[in-house]
């Protein structure tokens, strides 16, 4: 697809002020930006439940979408702190974080849980934001195996509708630089040719996280369809940088047509379908979450 996707998580790093005075800053910056309002540009914030409506109601107008930064995997009923996700939709959010690291360190969740929340997402016309990436650093191919046994556990049973995929080695969130460009390639183009050969995904994307910031996306060009960001977009002048790049991207893309923009990575691709089927002998037992290891100080997507 030539629109480049670019995320922020907020994580808990912000009150409830500042969140509001933040919100109001990115508005103001993107809501006459070109690339934005025309849809080559999608940019999502995804905030504490507590600052979603005041998200919603300060891009208002805008093209930009607010998610939560979990759900329920269940719709109603005696779920003490859950938050449903025909709530999000009935309040505007229209994506739901599922399956992060830091839920699966912190809490326990698992891929069953992971593939629960999905479906709940999609039964509820919320777009599910899955994170995959193992937690032991490993070749790019095995990476690939561990990416996309991840991405066809979540999925499993879930209804129709486009996701995000967030790729996010573990071992590379709030590590000083992401991870090289060679390894991105190769799990990318794996979790992409998964997604583009399963007809109920229409419209997905692939966009990675972790250390990630300015300068990735014109270095990865057609590898990734976008970024996902976390600390470094808390200055709203540092998001809109990514964001302008994300504009140059998308541009490049849409004139260059069905040759896109990276014909380097195109060996990448080819392999893809081989790693990716490779995948399905142990998508019964993915690696690289099941033991979960700490993140760096501080670690953000």
């Amino acid at each position: 697809m030539s629109q480049v996707t670019v995320g922020v998580s907020l994580k808990m790093y912000f009150g409830h002020e500042r969140a509001r005075s933040w919100f109001d800053a990115v508005a103001a910056r993107v809501r006459d930006h070109a690339a934005v309002r025309g849809g080559a540009v999608e940019l999502f914030v995804t905030p504490t439940y507590l600052q979603v409506l005041p998200a919603v109601s300060a891009f208002a107008g805008t093209a930009v979408r607010i998610g939560g930064q979990d759900v329920s995997a269940e719709d109603s009923g005696p779920f003490t702190g859950e938050v449903s996700a025909a709530e999000l939709a009935e309040v505007g959010a229209t994506i739901a974080e599922i399956g992060h690291a830091e839920r699966r360190r912190l809490y326990g969740e698992t891929d069953e849980v992971t593939a629960a929340k999905t479906r709940a997402a999609l039964r509820a016309g919320i777009t599910p934001l899955l994170c995959i990436g193992e937690t032991e650093r490993l070749s790019p191919a095995d990476a690939a195996v561990v990416a996309v046994a991840q991405l066809r556990s979540a999925l499993e049973g879930a209804d129709a509708g486009a996701v995000i995929v967030a790729y996010e080695p573990v071992w590379a969130i709030g590590a000083p630089k992401p991870a090289g460009h060679e390894h991105i390639r190769v799990v990318a183009a794996a979790l992409r040719q998964t997604v583009n050969t399963d007809a109920d995904r229409t419209g997905s994307a692939v966009i990675y996280g972790g250390a990630a910031g300015p300068g990735l996306l014109t270095s990865l060009g057609d590898a990734v369809d976008g970024v996902f960001l976390g600390r470094f977009a808390h200055e709203p002048d540092a998001l809109l940088r990514v964001v302008d790049e994300a504009a140059e991207l998308a541009a490049l893309r849409q004139a260059q047509g069905p040759s896109r923009v990276a014909q380097g990575p195109s060996r990448v691709a080819q392999g893809a379908s081989r790693v990716a089927q490779g995948a399905s002998r142990v998508a019964q037992e993915p690696r690289g979450l099941a033991e979960p290891v700490d993140a760096p100080d501080g670690a953000d997507a």
